[in-house]
């Protein structure tokens, strides 16, 4: 016996072709998103095709875990879907092919992938994250491009602020120049004045040259006389015809060693973080212990420092007077005992300070190694859960393309990534238990996979709205109203003589029940929740009220069907107690204020079936009246 059959083959190649192509496009998607983040690191830094092609590479790698989810996702809803819209789903079924084995090879696909996740994450992603860091740095600190605009300062040169009127970009040439030099200080302001100049790279790209022609400069020379008041700074002023400077600019890309991030959360492997939470644990533990050993040898240190007299007074349990101490002080003593003690205060403060941001520091670290370690788990999870949620949605909604399954992808995917951020976000800060926050995603949808797994094995009918609506109006007491329309083709009439005795019955029982059960006063709460019987008369009356409309819906006549719609849908049991169970009424009726909200429902629904009783008395004789008319007609 063949482990994999034709069939799982035909299944297997619809799916993994989608996959490929839904992956791809989701990795672009994010890829642009990544993009659009660091764009000012990209625009106008003059890097080259290799450059970029290392950000891009690197960029590529590091979203494959978030697009693996996504894709699944998307392929899982295309492929069903297009197979409950082509009926071979249905044609699998008719075959005695159950739906969970129908999903059984894209089912192992999907755990593998999700396998291939984690070990992607663990071995990939930190080496690809630590270099993609690195490159991000050194993008970061590279110099920009020289692209000087017009009537605007230009300050992306360090240590100058370059305004130019007017240039011309065949030539080169600046016109209207104005240069406030501030490389040695700010008090050493150098101002210059030029009609033009011309600015370029040197071949090594390590510094600019710039040409002045006919101009000014003017300097203020107190940098170099501090001693000087403000009334005798001496101010130096050129003119020049032609002038040429050299200026330090590296315009060259200088990579940073990735190795120097290594020491971050997300360029670590499950091995390598578990290692930097057992240090970073006794970091934390050794700043506590060292704290703990300085507090009590300072209290060990006070403690010898009583004195026997002290002691004696201690033991005595006598208060010691302080304000008569104080009293015999001189002035300055009490001066002196002030600033000693501000000053303690003030190095104790410093201390405790200083110690706070230490553990803070220890403890985010700690949380960013325990949030990427639980990170790796649940993206992985994550391949597996998509799959769940995918492949029975699109087996329900049977839609297939890219149409209502990228929608309905989107809105899953938006609502996981909302639910996921916002849980890493509070665990990072420690708002929220690491695990917790971390794994709430994972718990929500879970729970939803199952549900839609369950509900696509049994046939049900999950985006019936119809049903919903009318569970709610059950549920909040509100009135379902009957819907019945002329069938275009009628078998067999109703036999209108048998029709009109039955109804004539089912008026008179419904009398006799109204005036027996006097529905129109309060019921008694004793009976109510704790000598409950069922009542069968209600339920007689129910069956027999239904089994005539089924009969009568077979009328041509349309006065007939309009009465039936008027007849009210009645509850046989919802004026007797609040549940079924007998034991959960008689807790009700212990706790008298939950009770007493029963107590009044179930009054409203005896005086609504009165009037629905009054209803069917109504509409019932005019059924009757027109039965009459077609008979002798």
């Amino acid at each position: 016996m063949r482990l994999f059959k034709k069939l799982d083959i035909f299944i297997f190649k619809a799916y993994a072709l989608l996959f490929v192509g839904t992956f791809f496009i989701c990795l672009f998607v994010f890829m642009m998103q990544f993009m659009w983040l660091h764009i000012d690191k990209l625009i106008g830094k003059g890097l080259s095709l290799d450059v970029l092609a290392q950000f891009f590479f690197y960029a590529s790698l590091t979203l494959v875990p978030m697009s693996l989810p996504l894709a699944i996702l998307l392929a899982s809803l295309i492929t069903f879907g297009n197979f409950g819209e082509r009926f071979e789903l249905l044609s699998m079924k008719a075959a005695g092919i159950s739906l969970i084995r129908i999903f059984q090879p894209t089912a192992i696909l999907a755990l593998l992938l999700s396998a291939g996740s984690f070990y992607f994450q663990n071995v990939t992603s930190p080496n690809a994250t630590k270099k993609l860091a690195a490159l991000i740095y050194s993008m970061k600190q590279k110099s920009p491009e020289l692209e000087i605009p017009e009537g605007i300062f230009y300050n992306e040169i360090p240590g100058y602020n370059l305004f130019v009127e007017k240039k011309n970009k065949e030539t080169g040439m600046l016109y209207g120049v104005m240069i406030y030099n501030n490389t040695n200080s700010y008090e050493d302001t150098q101002i210059v004045l030029a009609d033009s100049a011309r600015l370029q790279s040197t071949a090594d790209k390590k510094h600019l040259q710039l040409t002045l022609y006919q101009g000014e400069r003017f300097q203020n020379m107190k940098g170099q006389n501090s001693a000087l008041s403000n009334a005798n700074i001496p101010y130096m002023r050129e003119t020049f015809i032609e002038e040429t400077d050299l200026i330090a600019f590296d315009a060259n890309f200088n990579a940073l060693d990735a190795s120097l991030l290594s020491g971050n959360a997300q360029t670590k492997n499950i091995v390598q973080i578990k290692e930097g939470i057992d240090s970073l644990t006794a970091m934390k533990d050794s700043v506590g212990r060292a704290a703990y050993r300085e507090a009590q040898f300072s209290f060990m240190n006070k403690a010898t420092s009583v004195s026997k007299q002290d002691s004696a007074r201690v033991q005595a349990a006598t208060p010691l007077p302080f304000d008569s101490v104080l009293a015999k002080l001189t002035p300055e003593n009490k001066q002196q005992i002030i600033q000693k003690a501000a000053y303690k205060g003030a190095n104790a403060t410093s201390d405790y300070e200083f110690r706070q941001y230490t553990t803070n520091d220890v403890n985010r670290a700690l949380r960013l190694h325990w949030v990427e370690y639980n990170k790796k788990m649940t993206l992985s999870l994550a391949c597996l859960i998509f799959f769940f949620i995918g492949a029975p949605l699109g087996a329900i909604i049977r839609k297939g393309g890219l149409g209502v399954p990228v929608v309905v992808s989107v809105a899953i995917f938006i609502f996981y990534y909302i639910i996921n951020v916002s849980g890493e976000k509070m665990a990072k800060s420690g708002e929220w238990n690491v695990t917790f926050g971390i794994w709430m995603s994972s718990a929500i949808l879970m729970p939803i996979g199952a549900f839609l797994t369950y509900k696509a094995n049994k046939d049900s009918v999950v985006f019936n709205f119809e049903a919903y609506q009318a569970f709610f109006k059950k549920l909040l007491g509100l009135r379902v109203t009957r819907h019945i329309n002329r069938k275009e083709v009628i078998i067999n009439d109703p036999d209108y003589p048998v029709v009109k005795e039955q109804i004539r019955e089912l008026l008179e029982h419904c009398r006799e029940y109204a005036a027996k059960n006097r529905l129109r006063l309060a019921p008694n709460y004793f009976k109510l929740f704790f000598t409950y019987q069922t009542d069968h008369e209600m339920t007689e009356v129910c069956n027999r009220l239904e089994d005539l409309v089924v009969v009568l819906s077979n009328s041509r006549d349309a006065a007939i069907l309009e009465y039936l719609n008027k007849l009210p849908v009645l509850s046989p049991h919802a004026h007797t107690r609040p549940f079924e169970r007998k034991k959960l009424n008689q807790l009700l009726g212990v706790l008298v204020p939950l009770g007493l909200f029963f107590y009044f429902r179930i009054w409203f629904y005896r005086l609504r079936l009165y009037k629905d009783l009054n209803n069917i008395q109504t509409y019932g004789e005019r059924i009757i009246n027109r039965i009459e008319n077609i008979i002798t007609t």
